[in-house]
């Protein structure tokens, strides 16, 4: 039995150790990285035309998806009537593809009545270059509201509009459905948004600068706590990033660009900067950002402590700031910067900020994705991606199982020396003057005098 659960532990360790080899990020670390690296275990689907034949979203999954110009496309929720649904929608354009001012898509999710329950459009402005953009829709529960209230089905409906002049490609799509946790049995959330916040900027962090590579999508994305952090960022390029934000506190981002001497000609919305929510829903822009060879830098505006209260609030910025967990900072630099600078990559230094002391959760239980743990804010400390985290924690697994095997290595050996040991000692002795072989006695009689024992192995 011990040798069966020794082999158990063996060929666990060696699962594991294969876990480790498949685990994403490998396969590409030789090649030249994706433009965006999505999500692998995101499950295909493919859109509708028709709401009555869409194919359903799954709670707490990812969805890969695509959508061509002007369409219109359908899937479908299965809702109860206490749950609070967020479907998020990344759209990714083909990379050297040309986009428009306006060009873009809008979400909603839609009652079978199609009476609309929430919207968000996420579009390419003044910085007009093809990049990751993203934007979610809800169902939420309110007490006065009489629609999207019941349990049953609903549709997502994605749409995309993109001008003539801009490039007809597919733009890969990348779903994310994800469900609110229930608050606490009892507890009384207020239902207006905070009037007074601080709005201040927050006095610059004083740690020495640290080098962190920003990850190429949500998935991969680079962890950051406050600090100054430099990285490096080519034309055409973005930079994915994480900060853990908990409930209370707030996030301050600049991002500055260095100078590039090979040239001083000026290039208007050069570099782009995001805000995305947990739940991947879009928070703010900051001002895209002009460059002409000279160091210049560009900050989101002041944004309010997260609060469940933030919800009831107008402003898409401040309302987004909902719950707690991690927000997803984007930096794209524009490829019009490589017809004057080269396609030789751009110091980058962002200094993060999160103010404030974190609060607690209005939620029961387990929050998931919609909370601040002590192994978020290691990640963070660290600066892990999602992929490195879960590469570290198998590889603490097998070393745990490994040692394990090695203990019941020498604990078998010391058992079987034992027994073997046990078997010399008491093995029958042949009659004084057989001719036989003695047990633990030398051939031909080498048997000790006086009838003493066998001689040991």
């Amino acid at each position: 039995m011990r040798q069966r659960n020794g082999g158990r532990v063996a060929l666990a360790t060696v699962a594991a150790m294969c876990a480790v080899v498949a685990l994403p990020g490998q396969a590409y670390a030789a090649e030249e990285p994706a433009a965006y690296t999505f999500d692998p275990e995101a499950k295909k689907v493919s859109g509708t035309e028709t709401s009555t034949e869409a194919s359903a979203l799954t709670p707490g999954s990812v969805h890969k998806s695509s959508i061509k110009r002007g369409e219109k496309l359908y899937y479908r929720l299965d809702l109860d009537e206490k749950t609070n649904a967020y479907v998020s929608a990344v759209a990714v354009p083909k990379g050297g593809g040309q986009v428009a001012y306006g060009d873009g898509i809008t979400v909603s999710i839609r009652d079978s009545a199609d009476r609309q329950c929430s919207s968000e459009d996420a579009r390419f402005e003044s910085a007009e270059f093809p990049r990751p953009i993203a934007a979610y829709a809800y169902r939420i529960m309110e007490k006065d509201s009489s629609t999207c209230q019941e349990a049953g089905t609903y549709n997502v409906l994605i749409e995309r509009e993109s001008k003539a002049t801009s490039a007809p490609d597919e733009w890969d799509l990348e779903l994310r459905y994800a469900s609110e946790p229930q608050l606490k049995s009892g507890s009384s959330m207020p239902t207006q948004a905070p009037e007074n916040w601080p709005s201040a900027s927050p006095v610059p962090p004083t740690a020495a600068p640290q080098k962190r590579s920003g990850g190429t999508s949500y998935f991969d994305a680079t962890s950051l706590e406050t600090g100054e952090w430099h990285d490096n960022i080519a034309p055409g390029q973005t930079r994915f990033y994480q900060v853990p934000v908990d409930w209370g506190q707030q996030i301050f981002a600049t991002a500055d660009l260095s100078n590039n001497n090979a040239s001083d000609e000026y290039i208007g919305n050069a570099l782009a900067m995001s805000l995305d929510n947990p739940a991947h829903g879009h928070v703010d822009d900051a001002s895209p950002l002009s460059y002409s060879g000279k160091p210049a830098s560009v900050s989101l505006d002041p944004l309010p402590p997260v609060a469940y209260e933030n919800r009831y609030e107008s402003t898409s910025s401040v309302s987004a700031m909902r719950f707690a967990g991690w927000y997803y900072l984007s930096v794209s630099l524009s490829p019009e910067v490589a017809k004057s600078y080269g396609d030789k990559a751009i110091p980058l230094t962002l200094r993060i900020k999160v103010e404030g002391t974190a609060g607690k959760s209005p939620y029961a239980g387990d929050a998931g994705n919609f909370s601040v743990t002590q192994h978020d804010r290691d990640m963070a400390r660290s600066g892990q991606s999602g992929p490195e985290a879960a590469r570290s924690d198998t590889m603490r697994t097998v070393g745990v199982a490994g040692i394990g095997v090695g203990a019941v290595l020498v604990l078998g050996l010391g058992v079987w020396t034992l027994l073997a040991r046990r078997r010399a000692v008491t093995a029958p002795v042949a009659p004084i003057g057989s001719n036989g072989p003695v047990a633990g006695g030398q051939a031909g009689g080498g048997q000790p005098p006086h009838g003493g024992p066998p001689q040991a192995w």
